[in-house]
């Protein structure tokens, strides 16, 4: 089969090599899926540098999440040939098929496009838990999604409406900020142009947000944490700013609030039961058509180092795809 490899950490226009690799078997318990669609998460860049939470061993094929139809199903396994299905997997889905995991995946939508299913394997996932589990939003409460046109924020726009709660979004330009208000975000600011402070007090008549969900970090995270109301909760999802930030405790202590990190991993690491009822929900969301994946750009899989710099450089909106060439 073909597939991009990593032999060495690096810049992605550097390392990244495209070209025949011997094809996976699936063992006990594992599926090989047909790759009909992959996504580019962020942090495909820091996997790649060698700079993530958890080194990949090299040599590497990239790819954490997926969409695609198992072709070949091992001893115990819960998925069967020909069905459809969306993973998250540590690697591989950069190539033309993978092995997934029983815990990794579960069925598809039927009617959902394979060049969505990605989002579902991960993004929609971490909205959902981040919102649901960690910050307890309740209907009624204002939510604040920063980097609200990117991938993980338009998801938490999506889920923010769907659960009651009135949302307010930020964004780093007025192109961006029509796509959050396109998602469903009640109000979109252009942080780069206004106070995101006022734009929140303004929004909430001086109370503040009850949450922020926050994967951009830096000048956003600094600006948003002054926002929170009283008994507020900060989830922090990522840093796409490239600056990890710091807070004056004492702005926690004056408002009874709290900031938490939020990472889709630990549970999966923890085998946590609410991984299968947060998917179980989604699936009943995205049914009833509270949510539905923002897919901007799909590029064929040969053309993945420009996918990934669509990210790096900020040119997206909602997910990036690269899908089979005969598919692009």
């Amino acid at each position: 089969m073909r597939a991009w490899t990593v032999t060495e950490y690096g810049h992605y226009r550097e390392v990244l090599r495209w070209g025949e690799v011997e094809t996976p078997r699936p063992g006990p318990g594992q599926a090989l899926v047909r790759v009909a669609a992959a996504g580019i998460p962020f942090a495909i860049l820091l996997k790649i540098a060698g700079t993530y939470q958890v080194k990949d061993p090299l040599p590497f094929i990239p790819g954490m999440e997926l969409g695609g139809r198992v072709v070949e199903a091992g001893r115990d396994c819960p998925f069967t040939p020909g069905q459809r299905v969306v993973a998250f997997i540590p690697r591989g889905a950069f190539a033309e098929y993978a092995v997934i995991g029983a815990d990794d995946g579960f069925a598809a939508p039927a009617q959902m496009p394979d060049a969505e299913l990605p989002a579902l394997a991960s993004i929609y996932q971490t909205s959902y838990l981040a919102l649901v589990d960690t910050a307890r939003l309740q209907p009624g409460e204002t939510l604040l999604v920063n980097g609200g046109a990117g991938a993980v924020g338009s998801a938490a726009i999506q889920i923010g409406r769907a659960l009651g709660a009135r949302v307010i979004a930020a964004a780093g330009s007025e192109e961006k900020r029509a796509v959050c208000l396109a998602q469903g975000a009640q109000r979109a600011v252009n942080y780069r142009e206004g106070s995101l402070v006022e734009a929140v007090r303004e929004f909430t008549e001086g109370r503040g947000a009850d949450v922020i969900f926050d994967p951009v970090g830096g000048d956003v995270f600094d600006q948003s944490a002054r926002s929170l109301a009283w008994k507020g909760r900060l989830v922090v999802i990522g840093f796409a700013d490239g600056r990890i930030p710091t807070l004056a405790i004492n702005r926690l202590l004056l408002k009874n609030a709290a900031v938490m990190g939020f990472f889709l991993g630990s549970y999966r690491a923890q085998r946590s039961p609410l991984v299968g009822e947060a998917r179980a929900r989604l699936l009943e969301m995205y049914a009833a058509g509270a949510i539905r994946p923002l897919v901007s750009q799909r590029l064929p899989m040969e053309e993945l180092p420009t996918a990934i710099e669509l990210l790096e450089t900020r040119r997206s909106v909602g997910k990036v795809v690269v899908l089979p060439s005969q598919e692009a």
